[in-house]
């Protein structure tokens, strides 16, 4: 199969199994939604009354049809709690979710090429104490993080609120002061932990024959970083930057839960603490799309870094 089809090929194939897998491990989830409405004390009667309603009673393979035939028709159901339609729930929470996310990797994604490029090709004296930022920042956990900003920044300083309840149907984008800690939350992490694994492509480019060619013709180094380091990195990157984006999704739980943020994250966790199948599988598969979007990107940049490699 050509490349350009094999590309499409492989993210429907992902897609695919992703769905097949949260589907099996939402199934796994240890009782329903019909315990939820029935309150623990509902007789079995009326549990048996509720599974039927919902469709719960149903073999596991019709309910996964189903809910595939659901999504690729842009109807993946309802609420089984409130009994609102997904769409319009997800919708409500998205740009909440959104916002932090591009904020986060606005703020991130630059200092993540600064660590990694300071630990690699910064001065001797910096690259010791960017290593180890890389390596605090990549260990410590995203609670953590947001206890120490809040202590510092919102307890000590006072420069912003500890708490980012944003008012009702007021945008996120609207109050920068109740999003800053939030987005710092996802963000130095993310920067952290991408230059970890960004810092090993970077220190093999600029070993390169011709990267050192090009050096040593006293190529200015803005230059050389835009013409020969860049392309080269830039498959790596990207999927880092797809892995990174998806997980933000499902990493934004941490951060809304502990500021009050209601968005895509806080949805999951109300979900799962339910037992609302439908919606834990909804939002789990828009994670999964992204990912997989990201990472066909790319494949897609693939052939242009191995012509670039071939470049003498």
């Amino acid at each position: 199969m050509p490349w350009p089809a094999r590309v499409p090929a492989r993210a429907v194939l992902l897609m695919a199994a992703a769905s097949v897998v949260i589907f099996l491990c939402t199934a796994a989830l240890p009782g329903d939604a019909a315990d939820v409405l029935g309150g623990g004390r509902a007789a079995p009667g009326e549990l048996a009354r509720l599974r039927a309603e919902q469709g719960l009673d149903r073999p596991l393979h019709v309910r996964y049809l189903d809910w595939l035939a659901g999504v690729l028709s842009g109807d993946p159901g309802v609420s089984l709690i409130t009994g609102r339609p997904i769409v319009e729930l997800v919708a409500q929470r998205a740009g909440v979710t959104l916002t932090l996310a591009v904020l986060a990797l606005a703020v991130g994604v630059p200092l993540m090429a600064v660590l990694a490029w300071a630990a690699v090709r910064g001065p001797g004296w910096l690259r010791h104490p960017a290593n180890a930022v890389i390596v605090a920042g990549a260990a410590l956990p995203q609670a953590v993080v947001a206890a120490a900003l809040v202590a510092w920044l919102s307890a000590g300083w006072g420069l912003f609120p500890p708490v980012s309840m944003l008012p009702a149907g007021e945008p996120a984008w609207s109050r920068p002061d109740l999003l800053a800690l939030p987005v710092l939350t996802l963000a130095l992490p993310i920067a952290a932990y991408g230059a970890a694994l960004l810092r090993g492509a970077i220190a093999d480019v600029v070993t390169r024959p011709y990267v050192r060619d090009a050096e040593l013709r006293g190529l200015p180094p803005a230059t050389i970083v835009l013409r020969y380091v860049l392309p080269m990195i830039a498959a790596p990157a990207t999927r880092l930057l797809a892995v990174t984006l998806g997980g933000l999704v499902a990493g934004t739980v941490v951060a809304e839960t502990l500021f009050g943020l209601a968005g895509l994250g806080e949805l999951l966790v109300t979900a799962i603490s339910t037992r609302d199948v439908p919606v834990v599988q909804s939002v789990a598969l828009l994670a999964a799309a992204v990912v997989v979007t990201g990472l066909t990107a790319a494949d897609a940049a693939a052939p242009g870094r191995r012509r670039e490699t071939a470049r003498p």
